[in-house]
C-alpha cells in the first residue's frame, strides 16, 4: 500500500470515528451534518449543550419574520417579508427544495401543525410600519404543494406579531399588535380560540400583559408567553422589551405571572419545549446584533438556566423539535432587517 492509501486510509478512519462520537449516525438514521462552528456553553458544561451550523448542500432563501414547521420529516420555511415561497428542508437527504408562494405577502407570525397541514393566523401582510393583519386563516398542504384560504377571521381581533399554539386540536392566538409598528399601533392581550373543524373563534380571558413579537408554547395543560415587547409605544419600542412571563391554565381559564422573569429581555425570540424545559433562543432589543441567547425554564420547579449561546444571534424565525433537537434557520442578525440563510441545531448531552 503507498504512503498516499495509508494516509487516505488513516484520515477515512478518523472521520468515521468522529462521525461516531458525534452522533451523526442515529441508528439507521442519518442526522443532517453539521459544520464546525460550535457553541458550547461559556460554562464548559456538558449538560447545557450545544449549537452547530448545518452543513445542508445548499441554502434556502434569506428571510426573516417567517415561520419554521415540521411536518414529517420535513421541515417547512413559511413566509417572511417580500412575498417568499415556502421551501422544504429534507431532513433524509439534506437539501432545500423550493414549494409554493403564499397567495400574498404574510409575515409575523408562528405558524402550527395540526393534522398534517400548517395553519398561518395572528399574521401580519403590507410593508412597514403600518402593516395590517390578514383577514382569514391560511392553510398549506405540505402533500399537494397548495395553499388554501380558510375561515375569516373576526375584524375585531385581526393582528400580527402574535403567538399560536396548539392545545387539543384547538389554536390558540395569544397577543399581537394592530396597526404594525409605532405610536399609531396597539399591543393586544388578546387570547383566542380557533376551532379548525368548526371555524368558530372564541375570545378567552386577557393576558395579564400586552406583548407583540413572540412565540408562545405549551406544556401539559398550560400556555406560557415569554418574551416579547410593546412595538406600539412612543419612542425606541426595540428597547420596551417585556420579561415577564404569562401562564394560561386551559383546565381552570385563568391566567397568572410567573414570579420568575425571562433572564435577558428580547423580542422576536424562537421558542421550542423539550420535556419540561422551554427553551427561549435569540431575539431583537435596542443592541445592534441580533441575541445569542439560549434560555430555559423548568415549568415543575420554576427556574431559568443558560445554554449554549447560538453560533449565529438571530431573530424573526421560528424553531422546530425533531429527535430531540432543536433547528432553527434564517432571520435576520441584526436588530431590524439583515437576513440569513444558514440553520443551526442545539443539542443536549442527553441526546
Amino acid at each position: 500500500m503507498s504512503a498516499n492509501a495509508k494516509a487516505r486510509g488513516s484520515f477515512t478512519s478518523r472521520v468515521v470515528k468522529w462521525a461516531l462520537a458525534a452522533g451523526l449516525f442515529v441508528g439507521c438514521v442519518w442526522v443532517p451534518r453539521v459544520q464546525a462552528q460550535v457553541s458550547p456553553a461559556s460554562s464548559g458544561s456538558a449538560a447545557a449543550g450545544q449549537w452547530q451550523i448545518v452543513d445542508s448542500e445548499n441554502h434556502p432563501i434569506k428571510r426573516y419574520e417567517n415561520a419554521y414547521v415540521c411536518v414529517g420529516e420535513k421541515f417547512y420555511l413559511v413566509g417572511g417579508r417580500y412575498e417568499r415561497p415556502v421551501q422544504v428542508f429534507s431532513s433524509t437527504d439534506n437539501r432545500w427544495t423550493t414549494a409554493s408562494a403564499p397567495p400574498f405577502q404574510m409575515h409575523h407570525f408562528q405558524a402550527v401543525e395540526l393534522g398534517g397541514l400548517i395553519y398561518v393566523l395572528g399574521a401580519f401582510t403590507e410593508n412597514y410600519p403600518r402593516e395590517k393583519g390578514i383577514p382569514n386563516v391560511y392553510i398549506y398542504d405540505p402533500a399537494m404543494d397548495a395553499w388554501k384560504k380558510g375561515p375569516e377571521i373576526p375584524e375585531a381581533r385581526r393582528r400580527g406579531a402574535a403567538g399560536a399554539v396548539v392545545y387539543r386540536r384547538k389554536i390558540y392566538v395569544v397577543g399581537g399588535i394592530v396597526g404594525g409598528h409605532g405610536a399609531h399601533a396597539k399591543c393586544k392581550a388578546w387570547l383566542d380560540e380557533f376551532d379548525p373543524a368548526t371555524g368558530k373563534w372564541t375570545e378567552l380571558p386577557d393576558a395579564p400583559h400586552v406583548r407583540d413579537h413572540f412565540q408562545a408554547a405549551v406544556v401539559g395543560d398550560k400556555l406560557y408567553a415569554a418574551g416579547g415587547r410593546d412595538s406600539g409605544g412612543v419612542g425606541n419600542f426595540f428597547a420596551q422589551t417585556i420579561t415577564e412571563v404569562g401562564v394560561y391554565d386551559f383546565l381552570t381559564g385563568k391566567w397568572s405571572t410567573l414570579p420568575a422573569k425571562l433572564p435577558t429581555g428580547r423580542a422576536a425570540p424562537a421558542v421550542a419545549v423539550l420535556g419540561n424545559e422551554i427553551i427561549v433562543m435569540g431575539g431583537e432589543s435596542a443592541q445592534p446584533d441580533a441575541h445569542r441567547d439560549t434560555e430555559a425554564f423548568e415549568v415543575t420547579t420554576n427556574t431559568w438556566r443558560k445554554l449554549a449561546p447560538m453560533v449565529q444571534g438571530r431573530h424573526g424565525t421560528q424553531a422546530i423539535v425533531w429527535k430531540r433537537r432543536i433547528y432553527i434557520a434564517a432571520g435576520s442578525k441584526t436588530r431590524g432587517e439583515a437576513e440569513i440563510d444558514s440553520q443551526e441545531v442545539f443539542s443536549t448531552s442527553t441526546d
